[in-house]
C-alpha cells in the first residue's frame, strides 16, 4: 500500500483545520448579527410606543398610567396623557315604559261627494284642499228642468185641491137634502166616496210636489261631513250623475284623526288592564327619523282578534290634529306608553356601552361599573348598578378609555365652538388672501413664518391707512397694494 509522505499529510491536515476554523467564525458572525438585529428591534419597541409618539417623552410613564405587557405605556392610555371626555350626570327621574311601533294615519271618516241628480255642472263653490263644514254648498247643477217639473206638480196639486173643495161642498149639500129626506142616501154615499178619492189624489199630488222640490234641492251639492277637501274630479260643463265612481270631490275628516298600528300580543294583557281601569294610555307620533314629535294623543280601541302571522294585535289611537299637520295614509313612528317607572336611577343613553359605564372618580380617573340596563326614554335609560345620584359618567370619548385612565371633563359644546371659530378664522383668512395681488401671494409663499406675520401686519396697517385717507377725502378706498416687507424677506 502506497503511503503519502509525512509533510504532505501535515499540510492537508492543516488546511482542513484552517477551513473548519473559518466556518466557525462565519457562524459566530451570523449569530452576532442576529443578536444585534433582535436587540435593535427590542430597543425600538421600548423607545417608540404603539401610538407612534416619538421623542424623549415617548417612553415616559406618568404616575398612575397603566403599563403594557412590555413595560411601556398601555395603548389606550396614550402614554398616561389626560384624555378629554364629555360626561353626564346620574340622576333619578320618572321613566316611561313605551312600546314602539310603526303606523299609518287613518281618517275618522271619508266621503265621496256625488251628485244625487243628473245634470250639467254649472258652478263649483269650493277650493281644493279647503276645510269645509257639513252642509256647505260645494257645487250647483243646472236646475231648470227640475224647476219645471216642480211647477208642473204644483199645478196638478192646485187642480186636484180645487176638485176636492168642490166635492166637499156637494157632499155638504147632499147631506142637508138627505136630512130633509129630499135625496136618496145612495147619492150621498157616492159623493162621500168621491170626496175621499179627491183627498187621495191631492195627497199623491203633494208627495209629487215634495219629490220634485227635493230633486230641485239636490241640484245644490252639499258636503255630507266636515273635513278636508281633496282634488276635484269634475269640471264645469261636465254632465254628472249619481253613478259616477269618482264623484265631484272627496272629503276626509281629519279633526280628529286616528292612527292604526300593531303591538306585540305580549303587551295585550297590560294594555287591557290599563284600559279597564280607565287609565288613559298616552301615544306619541314621530317622523320617519324619530327626530321630530308630530302629535300627542291617547289609545282609543283594540281590535277583536290577534294576527296569527305576526303575533300582533291592531290598535287605534285618536289625535285632535288641531293644526291639520297629520294626513290620512301618512307613515308615522308610534310610541305607546304602557306604564310609568317612578323615581328610578337614570344615565344618558350615550354613556352605556356593553352593559357598563365609565364612572369619573374624584382623582380624575375613570373606572368601569357594570350595570343592568332597563327602559329607554328620550336620551336617557334606567339602570341598576353601583351608581349614585349625582355621579358623573363618560358620554363621549369612551373608545379611548381603559380602567384607571386619567380624564379631563370638558364642555360638550367646546368642540363645536372651536370648530366654528376655526371656520370663521378660515373665512377671514380666505377673504384677506382674495384681496392680494398675485405678486403678493408669491412673495408671501416664500417667507418664513415670522416674516409672513410681519408682512401681513404691515399690509393690514397700509390698508387701514388707505381706508382712513379715503374716508377723509370722500373717495373710495383703494385696492390692496404691496406693502414694504422686511429686509430679510426682500433679500429672498
Amino acid at each position: 500500500m502506497h503511503r503519502s509522505p509525512p509533510s504532505v499529510v501535515r499540510s492537508v491536515s492543516s488546511a482542513l483545520h484552517e477551513r473548519g476554523r473559518a466556518r466557525w467564525w462565519v457562524v459566530l458572525a451570523l449569530a452576532a448579527l442576529a443578536l444585534a438585529a433582535a436587540g435593535g428591534w427590542w430597543w425600538q419597541k421600548r423607545a417608540v410606543p404603539e401610538d407612534g409618539a416619538t421623542g424623549p417623552q415617548a417612553g415616559a410613564s406618568a404616575p398612575g398610567a397603566r403599563r403594557g405587557p412590555g413595560g411601556g405605556a398601555a395603548r389606550f392610555s396614550a402614554g398616561g396623557q389626560v384624555q378629554p371626555v364629555s360626561a353626564g350626570v346620574v340622576r333619578r327621574q320618572d321613566m316611561r315604559v313605551q312600546v314602539q311601533a310603526i303606523g299609518t294615519m287613518s281618517a275618522r271618516a271619508t266621503a265621496v261627494v256625488r251628485t244625487k241628480v243628473s245634470g250639467e255642472l254649472k258652478a263649483l263653490r269650493f277650493k281644493e284642499g279647503d276645510e269645509v263644514k257639513a252642509g256647505q254648498v260645494l257645487a250647483e247643477i243646472d236646475p231648470r228642468s227640475y224647476q219645471a217639473t216642480l211647477n208642473q206638480m204644483q199645478g196638478t196639486l192646485l187642480r186636484d185641491q180645487a176638485l176636492l173643495r168642490n166635492a166637499r161642498l156637494d157632499l155638504q149639500r147632499y147631506q142637508e137634502l138627505k136630512a130633509q129626506d129630499s135625496i136618496a142616501g145612495q147619492q150621498v154615499d157616492t159623493q162621500a166616496a168621491l170626496v175621499r178619492q179627491y183627498e187621495g189624489t191631492v195627497a199623491a199630488d203633494q208627495a209629487q210636489v215634495d219629490a220634485a222640490r227635493l230633486q230641485l234641492d239636490y241640484t245644490r251639492v252639499t258636503a255630507p261631513i266636515a273635513g278636508r277637501l281633496g282634488l276635484r274630479q269634475a269640471d264645469l260643463g261636465n254632465v254628472v250623475n249619481p253613478a259616477d265612481a269618482n264623484g265631484i270631490v272627496t272629503i276626509t275628516q281629519v279633526r280628529p284623526i286616528d292612527a292604526l298600528f300593531s303591538v306585540p300580543e305580549a303587551h295585550l294583557a297590560q294594555i287591557r288592564q290599563r284600559l279597564a281601569e280607565g287609565v288613559a294610555l298616552p301615544v306619541e307620533l314621530w317622523d320617519r327619523e324619530l327626530k321630530q314629535r308630530l302629535a300627542r294623543g291617547r289609545l282609543g280601541a283594540l281590535d277583536n282578534a290577534i294576527d296569527t302571522t305576526t303575533g300582533t294585535i291592531k290598535v287605534k289611537a285618536a289625535f285632535a290634529n288641531e293644526d291639520g299637520a297629520l294626513y290620512p295614509n301618512q307613515f308615522v313612528n308610534v310610541k305607546l306608553q304602557v306604564s310609568l317607572l317612578e323615581n328610578v336611577l337614570t344615565v344618558p343613553a350615550t354613556a352605556v356601552q356593553n352593559n357598563y359605564v365609565y364612572l369619573v372618580q374624584q382623582d380624575g380617573t375613570v373606572t368601569q361599573r357594570r350595570i343592568r340596563v332597563g327602559v329607554a326614554d328620550g336620551g336617557r335609560v334606567s339602570v341598576e348598578g353601583d351608581l349614585s345620584e349625582g355621579d358623573q359618567v363618560v358620554t363621549d370619548g369612551i373608545d379611548r378609555l381603559r380602567e384607571g385612565a386619567k380624564v379631563a371633563v370638558i364642555d360638550s359644546g367646546a368642540a363645536s365652538k372651536a370648530d366654528q371659530a376655526a371656520q370663521e378664522a378660515g373665512q377671514r383668512r380666505a377673504a384677506f388672501m382674495k384681496n392680494l395681488t398675485p405678486e403678493q401671494r408669491e412673495k408671501l409663499g416664500k417667507m418664513s413664518p415670522d416674516e409672513r406675520r410681519a408682512f401681513i401686519r404691515g399690509l393690514r396697517a397700509q390698508q387701514g391707512a388707505d381706508a382712513a385717507a379715503g374716508a377723509a377725502s370722500g373717495a373710495p378706498a383703494p385696492a390692496a397694494r404691496p406693502a414694504s416687507a422686511p429686509a430679510s424677506a426682500a433679500s429672498r
